[in-house]
């Protein structure tokens, strides 16, 4: 099956899921930075038509409920290679953890490529199924996020250890 998606809403606002062939291949906020053209989603159609579409909606509904904490779903983000080198950095980074660019810097080549690290996590076409809202600044802050701000703040809270757990993750 060709390119397709599903539009879902929830309580951060719709959110678009694109499907290649057997993979996710985007997941995109409406006002989401370096949101690709619409027409290049393919058509919309209904998540209960097609299996992986259900499935992806199904567990990204469940992580957003706080029900779920990783994902099982066939990626396939587009990017070159130290982009993906991020992106499978950035897909390790384990639920109510968070790490820095300069961390992820310093695994792919040295802390010199911190910019470059942020370039790369702001392209990751696979928000939240490759969790970039994981990725902060170097003193812990809150930086960047194609979403916006609030709804990183808002998966980071979905994700923070319980009360009497290490604190908190910001």
């Amino acid at each position: 099956m060709s390119t397709r998606h599903v539009v879902i809403e929830t309580h951060l606002g719709p959110i678009t899921i694109v499907a290649k062939g057997e993979a996710i291949a985007g997941l995109y906020f409406r006002h989401h930075v370096r949101r690709p053209p619409q027409e290049t989603f393919g058509p919309q159609i209904s998540d209960s038509t097609d299996a992986l579409l259900s499935e992806a909606a199904r567990q990204l509904c469940d992580y957003l409920a706080g029900r779920r904490r990783q994902f099982d779903l066939p990626l396939e983000a587009e990017g070159d290679s130290f982009q993906r080198a991020v992106w499978n950095i950035v897909k390790s980074i384990q639920c109510g953890g968070t790490v820095t660019y300069g961390r992820i810097a310093e695994q792919v080549g040295g802390r010199g490529l911190a910019q470059k690290v942020g370039q790369a996590v702001g392209a990751n076409p696979l928000c939240i199924f490759v969790p970039c809202h994981r990725v902060v600044g170097s003193n812990g802050a809150l930086t960047g996020y194609a979403g916006g701000l609030k709804r990183k703040r808002a998966l980071l809270e979905i994700e923070e250890p319980l009360a009497g757990d290490v604190g908190r993750l910001f």
